[in-house]
């Protein structure tokens, strides 16, 4: 009898192991897609110069706010949220950055006051959410209006110039050699998300409480604080992200971010990440932010105009979340 046992638990161990096995192409898709819109364009524009280096790094300073925001947004997502107030923020602590900078408030001062005005939005998001017990939706989606209007009412929708060089080189406009340094903060972000997502108790947590909430707080994982700090974290990226452009563009307008929130989501969904919760992955979110960056780039030195580039935007999102239910049925 007891042979029989061990026969069984050999039995049910080799079949455990051997989905662990199988190869599913659904797992890699962002990456073929990737490659699949990379080759297209660099066969279809080669003769327009998409190939080019500069035309690379060029795209990679158009995808660093995005990519910055989603590295956080998947923590979001995993969760099983959502944050649609991240292209607000983006403008208003852009805005709030400059006008400390103006203020003779320093690099380390503008810097403080932009990070600390996308915590602050980020924080209240949270504390709503898990506090007041308002769903992540509708809460993003009313402080979005109310961070926009705050954004355009502190400066009579007039832009804020920089002139701190410094400032402009470190969060902006600057390179070390030939390397972008909006490229190295992009890299960054990439290297701290991971490591939390993968590597650390957080980002396991936040992981088990997007897959099975109820289970979660029964294992003694307290959901609230981790719902609490991944809304607070992507309040801050965005934060990031809002000095980023005053500091590519040299200067805090109201209209930065006008829908990155759509682009920061797909990115996420397109990347891997489960809409619902429970998976996700940053580095599929970075394949997916850049290959977003890829695809509008081409599409420009394709000629083609503004509404037309919004048609294909919108169609990559719904491809997004379509890829994204099939990760959910897995």
């Amino acid at each position: 009898m007891p042979s029989k046992d061990i026969e069984m638990n050999n039995h049910s161990n080799v079949t455990a192991k051997k989905p662990g096995k199988t190869f599913d192409w659904r797992n890699y898709i962002v990456y073929f897609a990737f490659a699949g819109v990379l080759i297209y364009f660099s066969l279809t524009l080669f003769d327009e110069g998409f190939l080019t280096s500069n035309n690379m790094l060029n795209i990679a300073r158009q995808s660093a706010m995005i990519t910055i925001m989603a590295v956080a947004m998947t923590f979001v997502i995993s969760t099983g949220e959502i944050d649609l107030s991240v292209g607000s923020i983006t403008a208003l602590s852009a805005l709030t950055a400059a006008l400390a900078l103006q203020a003779g408030m320093g690099l380390i001062g503008g810097l403080v006051v932009g990070l600390g005005t996308g915590l602050a939005v980020g924080l209240i998001n949270g504390l709503l959410i898990t506090k007041a017990a308002i769903p992540s939706f509708l809460v993003t989606l009313g402080m979005m209006g109310i961070v926009k209007g705050l954004a355009m009412w502190i400066t009579n929708t007039a832009p804020v110039p920089i002139v701190d060089s410094t400032f402009n080189f470190m969060f902006g406009s600057g390179d070390l050699g030939p390397i972008p340094i909006l490229l190295i903060w992009t890299i960054i972000a990439a290297i701290i998300g991971h490591v939390l997502l993968r590597k650390t108790a957080f980002g396991r947590q936040t992981l088990a409480t997007g897959g099975n909430e109820s289970a979660a707080k029964f294992s003694g994982i307290k959901t609230g604080k981790i719902k609490l700090l991944v809304f607070t974290g992507t309040g801050l990226a965005a934060g990031f992200a809002g000095i980023l452009y005053a500091g590519r563009m040299h200067a805090g307008r109201f209209t930065f971010g006008e829908g990155d929130e759509l682009s920061v989501i797909a990115a996420v969904i397109l990347g891997g990440t489960a809409l619902s919760g429970g998976v996700g992955t940053v580095i599929g979110t970075v394949i997916g932010s850049l290959m977003m960056g890829v695809i509008n780039n081409g599409l420009i030195i394709m000629g083609l105009d503004v509404s037309q580039q919004q048609i294909v935007r919108g169609l990559i999102i719904i491809l997004a979340v379509a890829f994204g239910r099939k990760t959910i049925k897995k």
